[in-house]
């Protein structure tokens, strides 16, 4: 569902650009806003969200579709933990439609899904190892790397179940805006993947904005 923000971003309390390919970790309060914007278009956005007060209780894939009774994440989701609390709400979205099913690239994934000299290639895991390695005061480590969500990222289900990674559905300036429900540390992988489409394989920055409440 597309929803349009009445934000603006000359308001924004923080603006961040993500490079291609780097990594974010930060913490927005409960009752700001968060965008996540696409600058270049048909980039995909692998994020994770933790509790800040209890890195423990995370965001929840199962969760989440169970309670919304759908596979892909708009305008109206609420993000759910794995205690069962809101986290986030998706309060505005000007791409459409986000993925929670397919994963992050990592190492193993690039080695099976294409080639063993692939191995090597950078990818999501990577990114969120390394931000928590630089970033110890958030008190994450690598058991704490579990579901996440893949904005931007087109991921359509067959027939029969199954998933596959198609053509971005983004475009230049698309965005979707999250209100947080409860103090949320947020970690981003702006997704190197060079071997299939979800970054029309040239990979581009993001921009993360936040907006007091």
């Amino acid at each position: 569902m597309i929803i349009e923000s009445t934000l603006r971003p000359e308001n924004a309390l923080s603006r961040t650009t993500v490079n291609a390919g780097d990594h974010y970790i930060g913490t927005v309060k409960r009752g700001q806003t968060l965008r996540i914007l696409d600058l270049e278009g048909n980039q995909a956005a692998d994020t994770l969200f933790f509790s800040a007060d209890d890195t423990s209780e995370r965001y929840s894939a199962m969760d989440t579709v169970r309670e919304q009774g759908a596979v892909y994440l708009t305008a109206g989701t609420t993000l759910m933990s794995s205690e069962g609390r809101a986290m986030l709400t998706i309060s505005a979205d000007t791409c459409g439609r986000h993925d929670t099913l397919g994963g992050a690239c990592a190492s193993e994934s690039n080695t099976v899904r294409y080639d063993l000299e692939k191995r090597h290639m950078h990818s999501c895991r990577d990114n969120w190892m390394q931000a928590i390695a630089n970033h110890p005061e958030f008190g994450l480590t690598k058991r704490d790397i579990t579901h996440n969500i893949n904005f931007f990222m087109n991921v359509p289900v067959t027939a029969d179940g199954g998933l596959t990674f198609e053509d971005g559905i983004s475009a230049p300036g698309k965005y979707v805006e999250m209100v947080a429900e409860m103090d949320v540390i947020v970690l981003v992988s702006n997704c190197p993947q060079l071997n299939n489409p979800c970054n029309g394989y040239n990979p581009t920055p993001i921009e993360l904005l936040v907006w007091d409440s």
